[in-house]
């Protein structure tokens, strides 16, 4: 198993920058973002990687940007297609690779919340409201909300996001790009929520990220993944506490098992952690596209 697994590329001669799972290399007036099977949980990136994580993240996100139709950023996830050096090794690129548009990103994480979970959960026992926005009293762990609320975030290159109220957001980045990015992000979670729930999937929460090209504002980075949502079974769904998931929840959950103290380096996780996780995301992939996962 570990040999599938890519926790790093090396694409000579463009310049890159490491995230805490892409690596993103400058191609001038355009991006290769490659997903890497990297993982990260409470800040830390881990020592070990989930095989073909970064393959269900690309294609689950050209899935998306194939169907929702909006203003995007990408322009091929065909590695073949790509106009890169004879001397590059495509085979570590095939399928977690995608070719986009470079934008002014905007510094805003834009999420979106249908039930009350993780951070907002926590910040709704002690205000009854989440980034400002007043929810109603008596809601218990997972209670879905009556409707979806747009709570921002700003972004981080590391350690964690911080949530913010959406007048914060105005002050950022103006009230005109506020608006449209609140509007936008709604009515796509709202979308997507209803074809995966179609599919017995329910997306709990979910971030877009969004940039800017000739004053447009188009959808970038990945979109309605189980690394950038909370991906529920709906048969199983119980409000009143946390939820089976189909993201990274088991690997959180081992790491808090195992006495780690989240300060020094993260363990190493074994074997039937990797083998579950990755079980849940090709899961996840192929209930919401209703497509095979070609790397099985």
């Amino acid at each position: 198993m570990d040999n599938s697994v890519v926790l790093e590329t090396s694409l000579s001669p463009y310049p890159v920058r490491r995230g805490k799972v892409r690596d993103i290399y400058d191609l001038g007036d355009q991006l290769l973002l490659v997903s890497t099977d990297r993982i990260s949980a409470f800040d830390w990136v881990l020592p070990t990687g989930i095989p073909d994580k970064g393959r269900i993240l690309t294609q689950q996100s050209a899935f998306w940007f194939d169907w929702l139709k909006e203003p995007n950023h990408l322009l091929t996830a065909d590695v073949d297609a790509m106009d890169l050096p004879a001397s590059v090794d495509r085979g570590p690129l095939t399928g977690r690779s995608m070719l986009v548009r470079k934008t002014q990103v905007v510094p805003i994480e834009c999420v979106v919340r249908g039930y009350l979970s993780g951070s907002g959960w926590r910040e709704y026992q002690d205000s009854l409201s989440v980034c400002g926005v007043p929810l109603p009293s008596g809601l218990v762990e997972s209670d879905r909300l009556s409707e979806p609320i747009f709570t921002p975030a700003t972004k981080a290159e590391a350690g964690h996001d911080e949530n913010i109220s959406f007048e914060r957001m105005v002050e950022i980045v103006g009230g005109e790009v506020a608006e449209e990015l609140r509007h936008r992000s709604l009515a796509i979670y709202l979308r997507g929520a209803e074809l995966a729930r179609q599919k017995g999937v329910i997306i709990a929460d979910t971030k877009f990220e969004f940039g800017m090209i000739d004053e447009e504002l188009i959808l970038i980075d990945e979109v309605l993944t189980p690394d950038s949502s909370r991906f529920w079974p709906a048969a199983d769904y119980a409000p009143g506490s946390g939820q089976p998931s189909f993201d990274k929840q088991f690997v959180r959950d081992w790491l808090i098992e195992s006495g780690w103290d989240r300060n020094s380096p993260p363990p190493a996780l074994p074997a039937e952690v990797v083998a579950k996780t990755r079980e849940k995301y090709v899961e996840a992939y192929e209930r919401v596209t209703g497509l095979d996962f070609a790397w099985k």
